[in-house]
């Protein structure tokens, strides 16, 4: 991605050309990409092992995220591993620069960047996280990589707007820490005064809310609201796109300001070598432009 303007809003259209996939594909554009992945590979190891930057365990990028924000991270139902375009993502990422990719268990979106903050436990966070102002001022944050929306979800055939759901008594879900957050309590004020804006760990839980009455919206990113409507929850519908231009980033600890700069620099290869197109390719369908 060449810097904040690489591409346009992530398009909701785009969600609909391909079902889930669950393998990561790397390495795809032929004999030269090969073989600058290769070259960026040893030189990026020969910068882990020359102490340039620091890392949780030696030889591997250790990641966090929250794994219930599909189709970006999730759990396989059978294996029980990982699976994403953010999992597929990182494991690119670690290949690019000479690693091995090594995943911790999922926990809560919005403890994530105090995570990374305080160190010790892993070297990035990735997790469908938008670049913010308040987060850079934590932690460090990447060039970003995905650009997205927010939206409103409710029930299909639903009589609510955008205007109708500020009101006292509404109950509006949301993932706990997320900018969709942030958009409902700034948006729906009225909502958010009585306690309306529901905080939920797992996106999921918050469309099944939606789908069982126990909620009159969800609040959520575009791209994730469109995917699960199209995948597992036919009975909602997107009723609003909300274009707030947010773009996604890889958070690091402002302490090892090296592992940024080599993650930019994979980044840029990934762009380059047609990694990062091959990977929406395979859970989007297409490319993402």
């Amino acid at each position: 991605m060449s810097g904040m303007s690489r591409r346009q809003f992530l398009k909701g259209s785009a969600l609909f050309a391909s079902g889930l996939g669950t393998l990561a594909i790397f390495g795809c554009a032929g004999n030269s990409s090969s073989s600058a992945a290769s070259s960026s590979a040893s030189a990026s190891s020969a910068a882990a092992a020359s102490g340039e930057y620091k890392l949780v365990v030696p030889g591997k990028l250790t990641c966090i995220s929250n794994l219930y924000f599909p189709p970006f991270e999730s759990m396989d139902d059978k294996t029980g591993e990982p699976v994403g375009f953010d999992i597929d993502m990182s494991k690119a990422l670690a290949e690019h620069m000479g690693l091995e990719v090594n995943w911790k268990p999922s926990q809560a979106f919005d403890s994530l960047v105090p995570a990374i903050k305080a160190g010790g436990t892993a070297d990035i966070a990735i997790a469908g996280m938008t670049i913010t102002d308040e987060r850079k001022q934590e932690v460090d944050m990447s060039d970003p990589y995905v650009d997205s929306n927010q939206s409103i979800v409710t029930k299909k055939g639903s009589t609510e707007t955008k205007e109708s759901l500020n009101a006292a008594g509404k109950k509006i879900a949301v993932q706990a820490g997320t900018t969709g957050e942030d958009w409902a309590k700034e948006h729906l004020p009225a909502a958010a005064a009585k306690d309306g804006i529901v905080p939920l760990d797992d996106i999921i839980a918050a469309m099944t809310g939606v789908q069982t009455g126990s909620y009159d919206a969800l609040v959520t990113d575009l791209p994730v609201a469109s995917y699960q409507i199209k995948n597992s929850f036919s009975d909602l519908q997107v009723l609003e796109p909300i274009a707030t231009g947010e773009q996604y980033g890889i958070a690091v600890s402002k302490d090892n300001p090296a592992l940024t700069k080599a993650i930019n620099e994979a980044l840029a290869k990934m762009e380059q070598d047609g990694t990062r197109a091959q990977i929406e390719k395979t859970w989007f369908g297409s490319e993402l432009k």
